[in-house]
């Protein structure tokens, strides 16, 4: 058995970093735990004395509560003890009883130690110690910043909404036109080619052209007034954009995620449907752009779909008619976002700010976005004090908050793109009603 330093000042140091449990033990017997590593704790321990069950390190020896008592006992009242045979009994869980002496003496043949048995002042110390230190706990655990219980059920609503409004399994994806690459014979392949649900959504939904004005106020407007319905993909066209048609089902597949999410963000719908619809139609790309995120991986910088066939490069996108201008910031932007390892309750909160900022384009009543922006946004500052532990927090609502700043810089680029690509109706046919009416008509 190794040795334990006979320096009770050292003892006395490294007791008083116990666990409550032990430290309560020791004021009692000065007890040590078993050294860490040292014990198999699937392993019986056996007493050193008597062969009974040992419950840990007593005055330096493994030993029982029946030992460990005893030798405090004859320490303190300094008892002699002598035996009434050989001096050489073989002590037992059955008979330890019989011969004090031996006992005694076997306590101390295994390291059994007087000098680590505590005075009745000391003892009183160590209770006191003992008190001082859960009271400490106590008063910081009661400062420490806790989420209120309201706070608590607008997250859970939220992650609700986003667990109901995002597949991970991305099983819809066979339902759109399928992704098409650019070959010499322009033969349709079931090959990847957008961006993730959120990305390839926020992509091909950028290149799209406008929409005529009678559609404004028709699709969306019902949209936001009902249930999402998938909208109808339109004939396959084999144009120079050879991925446009995917993303374009994509994309109107996104938008409609995103107002299913937005419309169970508390508060949302106080909003008259006017500011519902011009909050939808201003940040949808930059909320899929968010959601988007979840299927971007950092290894080959693609947005991993599920599978091969929906495993999304840039290389991808430029085909529906993107280019470098907006997808290089895009994928700084997406890796960025990646290794903020946000929690699903922060990302969930930051696609709801994002929607609800009061200096979108056409929003009326700006007091009543801002009011349910700034409850969203404590309620982000206070999770992430509560939840999320360093060095991971620090500075991370800032961090947060830049990349809004970073996604309106995107929406910005992708507004120019989706005019572009309006002038040519070869292109502007081949997308969606939904796509059509939110990037048509631009709010101003």
């Amino acid at each position: 058995m190794s040795e334990i330093p006979s320096s009770w000042e050292i003892y006395q140091q490294n007791v008083a970093y116990l666990p409550d449990a032990e430290m309560e033990i020791m004021a009692a017997s000065t007890s040590l735990p078993d050294p860490a590593g040292e014990f198999d704790r699937n392993v019986p321990r056996i007493c050193g004395v008597c062969g009974d069950k040992a419950t840990g390190f007593h005055f330096n020896a493994m030993t029982c509560e029946g030992c460990k008592g005893f030798f405090r006992r004859s320490m303190k009242r300094k008892a002699m003890f002598t035996c009434p045979f050989n001096s050489d009994c073989k002590i037992t869980k059955d008979n330890r009883r019989h011969c004090q002496a031996c006992r005694l003496k076997r306590c101390i043949d295994i390291g059994m130690m007087k000098e680590f048995i505590l005075t009745d002042e000391e003892v009183q110390r160590k209770r006191e110690m003992i008190m001082k230190r859960k009271e400490e706990e106590a008063l910081k655990e009661s400062m420490k910043p806790k989420l209120s219980e309201e706070q608590q059920n607008v997250i859970d609503i939220l992650l609700e909404a986003h667990r109901k409004t995002y597949d991970p399994t991305y099983s819809d994806f066979t339902q759109f036109r399928p992704p098409v690459r650019s070959s010499e014979d322009q033969r349709l392949t079931r090959s990847s080619s957008v961006l993730t649900q959120g990305f390839s959504s926020e992509d091909s939904s950028e290149p799209f052209g406008s929409s005529p004005d009678s559609v404004e106020h028709g699709m969306f407007s019902n949209l936001m007034l009902s249930e999402p319905e998938e909208s109808a993909s339109m004939s396959i066209n084999f144009s120079p954009l050879t991925m446009l048609p995917h993303l374009a089902d994509l994309v109107s597949y996104s938008i409609q995620k995103v107002i299913g999410f937005a419309k169970m963000i508390p508060g949302f719908r106080d909003l008259t449907a006017e500011d519902q619809i011009a909050l939808l139609k201003s940040s949808a790309i930059e909320v899929i752009m968010l959601r988007s995120n979840q299927s971007f991986t950092l290894e080959d910088m693609s947005w991993n779909c599920g599978s091969n066939d929906f495993k999304y490069k840039v290389s991808d996108v430029t085909q529906a008619g993107h280019n470098m201008e907006l997808l290089e910031p895009l994928v700084k932007f997406q890796v960025g976002l990646k290794k903020l390892n946000l929690h699903e309750e922060e990302h969930v909160l930051l696609m709801a700010i994002c929607i609800l900022s009061p200096d979108r384009p056409g929003v009326q009543d700006t007091t009543l976005v801002e009011t349910l922006q700034d409850r969203l946004s404590n309620i982000l500052q206070s999770y992430i004090r509560c939840r999320h532990p360093p060095p991971g927090s620090r500075l991370l609502y800032a961090k947060m908050i830049q990349k809004l700043a970073d996604l309106r810089s995107l929406n910005e680029e992708h507004s120019k793109q989706y005019r572009c690509l309006s002038f040519q109706p070869e292109h502007s046919m081949q997308l969606t009603p939904l796509v059509l009416e939110v990037f048509g008509n631009e709010i101003s």
